[in-house]
């Protein structure tokens, strides 16, 4: 690396400036730095040999130092730099340190590092000193997920229960992370290297925290690695049976492999029936149909419909707000009927927005008879909820932000009392935070979704403890001050659940941070607090995001060409922490990404897609073969025991999901045929499927689609505009003039 190159990574902004820690009296807000103090104090602020291996104070022996990789002939002082190596210094003393202790000293020493240029060089001649790793374990096996360079980690657990680390990469400053914690963890025990925390590495003053393309997340990277190794040496040790892995569907240019019955069943429909699929297509053409559904499907409807939208442009599979959006555009390509495959209020969405674009006279088809409901939706039309807006009412100036995800009656309800803007889980909380900047001393009340809720109030803050330029990246009006004053002003409403997102609890996450903590997390903003916070700190370091179904899935696209780009074997694991009826778009996404590189001298590249679910989730079934599956493309299928779907009963389930709910079974492919033969419906037998225009009234004799579409109209125009409209903002701080601008 010439000094050209040095000098444009120094100049760069994933090197951050801290002053020297010297300079400063120790802080007890719980830091890495606390920690140590005390640890120090408990050893007399030195680090001493101790010959018991049971000991947990002290991690190395005299023959660990000895083999770390920053021992070597050479003067302990940087040839680029006149600040001493310390780190290197104590290693050639032969002393034995715990781990908390050769942190300290590598963090004092990059501290002590004022210009990010002696911090480069640093970590260049740390590199040197990594012990040579072979190449035979150069293996995809061995590979960190994550990280911006290739990196490879090898772990074992020796005769004195110590952990050994062995690492390398084809990154020279990489290799140089990677030797510091080599240095650091080997020789340790695994409570040691258990002991430490991502924010501790923080201290280490290279690179930014938080930033998703930044080489700092190497070390985050690599020690989340070196920690899942550890805990799996450890159990192997105890002889702790593995846990059984989490259902999961392998994606390659090879084919589609699945991993247990949950994920066969998803896999069985990934390759439709053709002739359904002919069917299908050839009554949408004729008849000029189109078809919006939701993410969260029936699998074997979204087999079918990606297979038909190859041959009928007009299918659509999104989230709810999309859905609307596409339907316009079919009935502007002509389309004279919209079938919709969701919930109730998704159909009503789609009627009122169509007609506020000028097509009345197209028709919209919900897929039953009968009422198609939601637990989220239904919250909002709880008494409960009224009473809840009540309160907003009388504490101006008041905003309430209402997920999209509930009725259009709701809406206009809600909008009478207190001022409404309608938001979704990719834009709630841009909404909110220029509602906050917008207008002065506004109280924001959310809901109905009391983990989206929850989650936005974590956020939040998190946000208050960021710098003033991190916090300006995700909203240039807001810095920690404003964060500060606004939080005792955000309200959320605490007794509505999307019943699908409250499988990811506590049983689950902890199987996640147990054999899944080193591969991507998703996780979408309705998922409970636990699930949110372990996809926050993944989000942290680049390995996770939290966000809408579009967010993930453009997420996993992200991630899947970025690899394709490096061109190097890999494997990506990817966990759906979200319903699983978003894997057909997912397997689609990929399989169109993996198909558009020449496959010939391409490096192989497997996409593993994790269902985390519960036994629950799980209903039994007959031994029926897989007749029709494309064996092409998906071998060693066992015959199916078990369906994804709740086992008994009525209603959501709190571990099956929309996919499997009775409601969303009646966007049944059947129920698609049925209704689009008989269109159009001249002998009328289809009134009862029709998305009906509201002839209700508001309490205040207003017409419910006109004010319920308001808030969505607002919504529209931020979105367009990233600024609330003028509109909105006269009806809150003049309430009593609800939708009446100045003259």
């Amino acid at each position: 690396m010439d000094s050209a190159t040095l000098t444009m990574i120094a100049s760069s902004s994933y090197f951050t400036r801290l002053p020297n820690p010297k300079l400063y009296p120790p802080r007890t807000n719980g830091h890495v730095e606390d920690r140590i103090s005390l640890s120090l104090r408990s050893l007399r602020l030195k680090c001493v040999h101790n010959p018991n291996p049971k000991s947990r104070l002290i991690s190395s022996s005299s023959s660990s130092s000895s083999s770390s990789p920053l021992k070597s002939n050479i003067n302990t002082q940087n040839p680029s730099s006149s600040v001493p190596c310390s780190a290197v210094a104590e290693a050639l003393l032969g002393t034995s340190e715990t781990a908390i202790c050769k942190l300290q000293r590598l963090i004092s020493e990059f501290q002590s590092l004022t210009e990010p240029i002696d911090r480069v060089k640093r970590l260049l001649h740390y590199a040197t000193l990594l012990h040579p790793f072979d190449e035979s374990r150069r293996v995809t096996g061995n590979r960190v997920m994550g990280c911006t360079a290739q990196v490879w980690l090898d772990a074992s657990l020796d005769e004195c229960g110590r952990m050994r680390f062995s690492a390398y990469s084809d990154s020279e400053i990489t290799k140089g992370f990677c030797s510091c914690l080599v240095w650091i963890f080997d020789g340790a025990f695994p409570d040691e290297v258990l002991g430490v925390k991502t924010e501790d590495l923080a201290s280490l003053n290279v690179g930014l925290p938080g930033r998703a393309h930044s080489r700092v997340n190497t070390w985050h990277n690599v020690l989340i690695s070196m920690q899942k190794r550890t805990k799996a040496l450890v159990a192997e040790r105890e002889g702790t049976p593995p846990l059984d892995p989490f259902p999961s569907l392998i994606i390659s240019t090879d084919g589609i492999g699945a991993k247990g019955s949950y994920a066969e069943a998803q896999a069985k429909f990934l390759f439709p029936d053709e002739s359904k699929v002919k069917e299908l297509v050839s009554v949408l053409k004729e008849k000029k149909i189109g078809i919006v559904a939701h993410f969260y499907m029936d699998p074997e409807v979204q087999g079918v419909l990606t297979a038909a939208q190859r041959q009928w442009p007009h299918i659509h599979i999104s989230d709810s707000l999309v859905m609307a959006d596409m339907a316009v555009k079919m009935a502007e390509a002509g389309c004279q009927f919209i079938t919709v495959l969701g919930v109730d209020f998704m159909s009503e969405n789609v009627r009122a927005i169509l007609d506020q674009a000028g097509f009345g006279e197209v028709v919209v088809y919900r897929m039953s008879n009968e009422r198609i409901g939601c637990s989220l939706a239904d919250a909002a039309a709880n008494p409960a909820y009224t009473s809840y807006l009540k309160s907003a009412s009388v504490a101006p100036p008041s905003l309430h932000v209402v997920y999209i995800n509930t009725s259009l009656e709701t809406k206009a309800q809600a909008h009478e009392l207190v001022p409404t803007i309608t938001c979704t889980s990719s834009n709630v909380v841009q909404t909110i935070l220029q509602a906050f900047a917008q207008i002065p001393n506004l109280n924001v009340w959310y809901g109905p979704d009391s983990y989206m809720g929850a989650n936005i109030t974590e956020l939040f803050q998190q946000m208050a403890r960021m710098t003033d330029e991190e916090i300006a990246e995700i909203h240039v009006e807001h810095d920690r001050n404003s964060i500060r004053s606004l939080l005792p002003r955000l309200h959320y409403y605490q007794d509505g659940t999307c019943i699908v997102h409250d499988l990811f609890g506590h049983e689950i996450v902890e199987k996640i941070q147990e054999m899944y903590c080193d591969a991507f997390l998703t996780a979408h903003f309705e998922v409970p607090g636990e699930m949110f916070s372990l996809a926050m700190e993944a989000k942290s370091r680049g390995m996770g995001v939290v966000g809408s179904t579009q967010n993930i899935l453009d997420f996993i696209k992200l991630r899947v060409q970025e690899a394709l780009d490096r061109n190097v074997d890999d494997n990506l694991q990817f966990v759906l922490g979200t319903e699983s009826g978003m894997v057909t778009s997912i397997v689609a996404a990929v399989r169109k990404l993996l198909g558009s590189v020449e496959s010939q001298g391409r490096a192989k590249l497997n996409i593993e897609i994790i269902f985390p679910v519960s036994t629950d989730s799980l209903s039994r079934t007959s031994r029926d073969s897989l007749a029709g599956l494309n064996t092409a493309d998906i071998s060693s299928f066992s015959e199916l025991s078990v369906i994804p779907g709740v086992a008994s009963g009525e209603g959501c389930s709190l571990h099956g999901g929309c996919a499997s709910c009775p409601y969303m079974k009646m966007n049944s492919l059947t129920s698609l045929l049925s209704i689009c033969h008989l269109l159009p419906d001249d002998k009328k037998a289809l009134t009862n499927y029709e998305a009906g225009r509201f002839n209700l009234t508001t309490p205040l004799g207003k017409s419910v689609a006109d004010v319920g579409c308001e808030p969505i109209l607002h919504m529209r125009h931020f979105q367009a505009t990233r600024e609330l409209p003028e509109k909105l903002v006269h009806q809150i701080i003049h309430p009593s003039g609800n939708g009446k601008l100045p003259s």
